[in-house]
């Protein structure tokens, strides 16, 4: 199928005109300012998205409290806690479905994946191959990697059972894409592989731009509403996700004022 021109041009609209760092809040994105250092923001940009479920406003408030148990640094902080010590600080944390012995074993996934290849970077780029489409098989590698078979629960999401792994992915756009909102760093991999974090509010997007018709917010629906967007930018097929997910995450943002944009 063609490119649709028409369709294009609005979703350039809407980028110049939303996809700003002023739209960012209440995304838990915005704690990743805080690090101009790529070694922090890749700790503190994965902590952030594996507690992204839930009340916007627990998200902020349970990542704030995890960033600053890790203050100033993420990086020095893994590299110098033995798990009893991760233990200690994290004493009684529970958000949801995840615990003190779930997050005490994800940080101590991310220590023994810094230990074997300085960074995740350069975990994820280890099990990326050149002639992979898509970053599913660097994912599912790092994810490997940090679990090593311990409980993480619901905070890392596996890509080889299948599922949409929203907040992997979106991990991975932050990381990856680089300009005023997604801060980058992550500089041997590149946006055209990224997959769009399938959110309820993309879903909904994708079905209203008929990139899908697929009911299951599975990791299908993911690739066929990327598929979509690749055909409009074929070199960065997520570009459009975070001025598209505004409308329905800000109270003054709608779905149905994106469809009066999108369909009109």
């Amino acid at each position: 199928m063609p490119m649709d021109i028409h369709l294009k041009e609005k979703l350039d609209r809407l980028y110049s005109a939303y996809h700003q760092r002023q739209f960012v809040n209440p995304d838990p994105l915005v704690f990743l300012y805080d690090y101009p250092d790529k070694k922090d923001r890749e700790i503190a940009g994965l902590v952030a998205a594996c507690l992204a479920y839930g009340r916007v406003e627990m998200i902020l408030k349970t990542v704030a409290h995890v960033l600053e148990k890790l203050s100033p640094s993420p990086h020095a902080y893994v590299l110098s806690r033995a798990p009893k010590d991760m233990a200690r600080d994290f004493k009684g944390f529970r958000y949801r479905f995840a615990n003190e012995a779930h997050l005490v074993n994800l940080l101590w996934g991310i220590r023994q994946v810094l230990d074997e290849f300085s960074s995740l970077e350069n975990c994820f780029y280890q099990g990326s191959g050149p002639k992979d489409k898509t970053v599913l098989e660097g994912l599912a590698f790092l994810s490997r990697k940090l679990g090593r078979g311990m409980e993480i629960g619901h905070l890392l999401a596996d890509p080889e059972k299948k599922s949409a792994c929203k907040r992997s992915l979106l991990f991975l756009r932050w990381m990856i894409r680089q300009d005023e909102v997604d801060p980058g760093g992550w500089e041997k991999a590149s946006p055209s592989r990224l997959i769009v974090p399938l959110d309820t509010h993309m879903h909904k997007a994708g079905l209203m731009l008929g990139f899908t018709c697929r009911k299951n917010a599975d990791l299908k629906t993911a690739l066929e509403i990327t598929a979509g967007f690749r055909k409009i930018s074929k070199d960065d097929p997520v570009k459009y996700d975070f001025c598209l997910t505004r409308f329905g995450i800000r109270r003054e943002m709608s779905m149905d004022g994106l469809r009066q944009v999108v369909c009109c």
